[in-house]
């Protein structure tokens, strides 16, 4: 079939496998033109592995240090008829390279919540490898199924304690406006936390202790964000921030039980993603954000962070560089002052009319589409491709 893009608000109901292929080779590529890690896990496992962080999650360990990797989603394989998910792309596509390259990589489709995936995966590390020595949990889901309760929690994007307005850009129709989000209500707190805190990252943990699978001196990352303070309504402070805050703690418990240094939290720059086009008002600041990174030359993708991740903090050899609150930052260029007072300039001034001058919304479209596979040089999007890739491990 040709594969076009269709858009609806912040999702795309189509996907271009070979568009997904290019996208993935490019990162490839960059890691490749980097030095290599110098003290690089061997064997790791990703947790949310098929898009944004969690894919370049694969991709900066296997093609910079040459580890194994396993890797979890949920994403959908195509049909004859029908396109699969972009993370499903992309997973077909890092195998092949990966593959290609003589690098072990295997992907395992389905629930990452529950206790079936946690075993299969862990049988298949028992007997292809032995053990892991980096654990990156990088998983985005709007819904969780407890694995001991059979409950299903639903999370939600809201502030905390009073209603929220602010400025927002309406990304499918390049209006600038503005959105009023009521505060969370009931169980909605606690059932964001439940979903996207740090409950089942300790789960993860803590069923590969037990079948004696984690190798001495592992280590461990999830991602956060914190933002500007201009955000912080609708994130750090709102249901999405409680929910960060129980993943800081689960990092804290897990350092005690496991004798500290080993679980690590790491704070990453705001860029276009899958997750991050569904929150109010944020489309809005990373355009505006865009902007001023790419003038200032210190724009950075998800390879990038993922790369600095690894070189600087995880796979140094040394001291993994933490802030006050024993955080990893990444997004510390994008705090920074001159970056922050340029953004916020902005913010106040920006309106419908001014959008494009004032902002990188045209780039922040381009980099949207880029995510479902469009928009890639060297990929002939007017002939007919095959919309269904298995994965080469057949998991």
């Amino acid at each position: 079939m040709i594969i076009t893009p269709k858009t609806r608000g912040f999702i795309c109901t189509t996907a271009h496998p070979d568009g997904c292929a290019a996208n993935v080779q490019s990162q490839i590529d960059y890691v490749k033109s980097q030095p290599a890690l110098p003290d690089s896990p061997k064997k790791v496992l990703v947790i949310g592995a098929s898009t944004g962080y969690g894919l370049a999650s694969r991709i900066v360990p296997a093609f910079g240090g040459g580890a194994a990797t396993i890797g979890v989603f949920f994403e959908k394989p195509g049909t004859e008829k029908k396109t699969g998910s972009a993370g499903w792309y992309n997973s077909v596509a890092f195998e092949k390279a990966a593959n290609d390259a003589g690098l072990y990589a295997k992907s395992f489709n389905g629930d990452a919540f529950s206790n079936e995936m946690k075993d299969e995966v862990i049988a298949t590390i028992k007997e292809d490898l032995g053990e892991v020595d980096c654990i990156v949990y990088s998983l985005a889901s709007p819904r969780r199924t407890d694995p001991v309760t059979g409950e299903t929690y639903k999370s939600v994007l809201k502030p905390v304690g009073a209603p929220y307005s602010q400025k927002n850009l309406n990304t499918d129709t390049g209006e600038v406006n503005s959105v009023t989000i009521e505060p969370a209500e009931g169980d909605e707190i606690e059932n964001t936390v439940k979903v996207m805190g740090g409950e089942d990252w300790e789960l993860w943990l803590s069923a590969l202790k037990e079948a004696g699978v984690l190798a001495d001196g592992f280590t461990t990352v999830a991602y956060s964000y914190i933002g500007p303070e201009l955000t912080f309504p609708i994130y750090t402070n709102g249901t999405i921030g409680k929910a960060k805050e129980h993943l800081e703690e689960s990092a804290a418990r897990m350092n005690e039980e496991f004798g500290g240094g080993i679980a690590f939290v790491s704070v990453n720059k705001a860029l276009v993603t899958q997750a991050s086009s569904a929150i109010p008002v944020v489309p809005l600041y990373i355009s505006l954000l865009y902007k001023v990174m790419k003038e200032a030359g210190n724009h950075e993708g998800c390879i990038e962070q993922i790369q600095r991740l690894f070189a600087g903090h995880l796979a140094s050899g040394g001291d993994p560089g933490l802030d006050e609150k024993g955080r990893i930052r990444i997004d510390d260029w994008e705090m920074g002052k001159e970056v922050q007072d340029a953004v916020h300039e902005a913010w106040d001034k920006v309106t419908t009319e001014n959008l494009s001058e004032l902002s990188d919304f045209s780039g922040y479209k381009r980099e949207f589409l880029r995510l479902f596979g469009f928009g890639l040089e060297g990929v002939d999007y007017e002939a007919e491709t095959d919309p269904e890739r298995p994965l080469p491990s057949g998991k």
